[in-house]
């Protein structure tokens, strides 16, 4: 099984992790919230985890322009 981390913004693939590598509660997965958990990682049919995060452009766009924080997506 994978973990791969998307980017929530513009769906770029940030990176992956093989499961065998190291286990979920290594990631600190075991401390997030239920809520946290719904919106931030989504289980595959294939076993794969894909975990939301933010890529470094979406970041930048986001400190330049702030009100972008309380859009889902701004990357048109």
């Amino acid at each position: 099984m994978d973990i791969n981390y998307v980017c929530r913004h513009c769906d770029v693939e940030v990176g992956s992790i093989k499961q065998n590598d190291c286990s979920l509660d290594v990631l600190g997965f075991h401390q997030l919230t239920d809520e946290e958990r719904q919106s931030m990682l989504e289980y595959k049919h294939d076993g794969t985890i894909e975990v939301k995060t933010i890529c470094e452009d979406c970041h930048e766009a986001m400190e330049r322009t702030p009100s972008y924080h309380e859009l889902d997506t701004f990357i048109q």
